[in-house]
């Protein structure tokens, strides 16, 4: 009787987060060859995604941390908190040595670069699916050093930073300006002044202007 295609399993319902509509057709056409998975619905944006979760009973997203300006770790903590029973794959170009551990961190079980190999994009998504935690294996022995071993005085900067400063050094990157964060994050100018401050500090950066500088060059880096 397990020949029975009334008796197959359900198939994972997926949701797909990216910018780029080009990104997604490729990734429906990918999933949706697979016996297993439906990419059910899609959105190009925060505000697209969070209404498709609301309708399309998707068990997993797949998010892109860049969203055409807006913070895809800002939109996964959202997701997690609004919608707990779905799982959360951070996809992205940027590097995942810098990003992967932000992205868990919000409430990402994942993290996997775009140039992956096929394979390993399938392997993630049903890692994720099934309660597991997805990272490349050149990250997990990273995190697995960081774990036992004491903090390097000499790492890089970026690492000392904040989930809330590393948030808006993001922003800055992509090209947002203080008023702008401030709305985006529901937090008073006052303290959006206050953490670009502090990120000078940490920094080591002389003026605002220098702080933006070097917020869009390590985005274009990373």
């Amino acid at each position: 009787m397990s020949g029975n295609p009334e008796l197959a399993a359900p198939k994972t319902r997926i949701l797909m987060v990216d910018d780029h509509p080009i990104v997604r057709e490729g990734m429906a056409l990918f999933l949706n060859a697979q016996p297993d998975l439906h990419l059910c619905c899609e959105a190009g944006n925060a505000e697209e995604a969070l209404s498709a979760l609301t309708r399309c009973d998707a068990a997993l997203a797949i998010v892109d941390i860049t969203l055409d300006g807006e913070s895809g770790l800002d939109l996964i903590r959202v997701m997690r908190r609004r919608f707990p029973g779905v799982a959360i794959l951070a996809m992205s170009l940027h590097d995942e040595s810098i990003f992967a551990e932000r992205a868990l961190r919000a409430g990402a079980s994942g993290y996997l670069m775009k140039h992956e190999a096929t394979a390993n994009i399938l392997l993630a998504v049903r890692t994720v699916r099934s309660g597991g935690v997805y990272l490349s294996a050149a990250m997990h022995r990273r995190l697995a050093q960081k774990l036992a071993s004491p903090a390097d005085p000499a790492a890089s900067p970026i690492a000392g930073l904040s989930a809330r400063e590393f948030e808006i050094l993001h922003l800055l990157g992509l090209g947002f300006g203080t008023r702008q964060i401030s709305e985006k994050l529901n937090r008073s100018i006052k303290t959006i002044e206050a953490h670009r401050a502090s990120l000078k500090e940490k920094l080591q950066l002389r003026s605002g202007a220098d702080l933006v500088r070097f917020a869009s060059k390590w985005l274009d880096e990373h």
